[in-house]
């Protein structure tokens, strides 16, 4: 994104409508560059850009800029020592696979790591061309609105000791969201974020690493915020945003950023400690489908029961056709 685009964004982003006029000013430039400026943002963002009548162009909601200066401030002491890098892009395909990929260049590097293996790089993104959810799934990210986060960890543990990190982290985005006063959440395993029966987040954990360690991790994280009802149609299960569930009352996404890079560098340094058990009973509490009667897909296999909860390795425990059984990997579907 240009200077010029990225100036123009920011003089909107208070929702107000503002001249052509005004905004060539500010800007330095002609009132028909932005004007083909602003088509070429809404062609390219989805902005949804509005033209008023005699007012002049504005954004259908106002939005909150990501800013690492604004996120450190927010942070506590212990998050910023955890924290090597912080990196805010406009767009990119996927911040997961920015970061693992950007793990996997430095992995020689991983055996004299030292203090690094306590130290997260986070890539937070305005857009995702390219979001990925669990099994491959399109995550919708549009310009400005949700959140799109994902943190690199490094570990000194095998990927076969990490089995339980993604219920853990789970629970941090949870905690972190009940910290800033979100109510009602309830977790779908293995670490899906639910209000009301409706997915409000989701994370996606994609471990790299040799048989017997050192291993390299990245969480990501997607929070809806504002979703347009037009933007939602490419998703394939009922979904809430934080609109919803706070009455409009949403915490600024820098406030939202700061708390899950907060909690969930506090989890990932903490797992490595002491593995799943400090959070078992956290997950469980928050489980929200106990006792109910789901389709657990497995590979090919569409295995029909009812939920008994998770074991203490974070398994999935299913009273199917043939008794009780245990999953490690699947999918939970809630549909008839």
């Amino acid at each position: 994104m240009s200077p010029r685009a990225r100036e123009i964004i920011g003089l909107l982003a208070d929702g107000q409508p503002h001249s052509g006029e005004a905004i060539a000013a500010a800007v330095g430039i002609s009132r028909t560059a932005v004007w083909k400026i602003l088509h070429q943002l809404d062609r390219e963002l989805g902005l949804g850009i509005e033209s008023v009548r005699g007012q002049g162009y504005r954004l259908p909601a106002p939005i909150e800029r990501l800013s690492s200066e604004a996120i450190h401030a927010t942070l506590n002491a212990s998050a910023r020592q955890r924290i090597g890098v912080l990196e805010i892009l406009d767009e990119i395909d996927s911040t997961n696979a920015y970061l693992l990929e950007r793990g996997r260049r430095g992995r020689a590097q991983i055996e004299d790591a030292g203090a690094r293996l306590h130290s997260a790089e986070v890539c937070l993104a305005e857009r995702q061309r390219a979001g990925r959810g669990r099994l491959g799934r399109h995550w919708v990210s549009p310009f400005g609105r949700n959140i799109y986060l994902s943190i690199l960890w490094r570990y000194p543990l095998a990927p076969a000791q990490l089995g339980g990190l993604s219920l853990a982290c789970g629970v941090a985005v949870a905690r972190a969201l009940e910290a800033l006063g979100v109510e009602g959440l309830g977790l779908k395993w293995p670490n899906d974020l639910h209000w009301q029966r409706r997915k409000l987040a989701g994370l996606l954990l994609e471990v790299a690493g040799e048989a017997q360690g050192p291993s390299l991790v990245v969480v990501g994280v997607g929070l809806n915020l504002r979703l347009l009802a037009t933007e939602a149609t490419a998703i394939d299960q009922p979904w809430v945003d934080l609109s919803e569930v706070c009455a409009n009352r949403v915490p600024g996404r820098n406030r939202l950023a700061a708390a899950l890079i907060e909690y969930l560098t506090a989890t990932l340094s903490r797992y490595a400690e002491a593995g799943l058990a400090p959070f078992l009973e956290d997950w469980r509490r928050r489980d929200a489908y106990q006792g109910e009667r789901v389709t657990l897909l497995s590979g090919e296999c569409q295995i029909q029961g009812v939920l008994l909860g998770i074991d203490d390795q974070g398994c999935l425990l299913l009273e199917g056709p043939h008794g009780r059984q245990c999953f490690a990997a699947g999918e939970v579907s809630l549909r008839p």
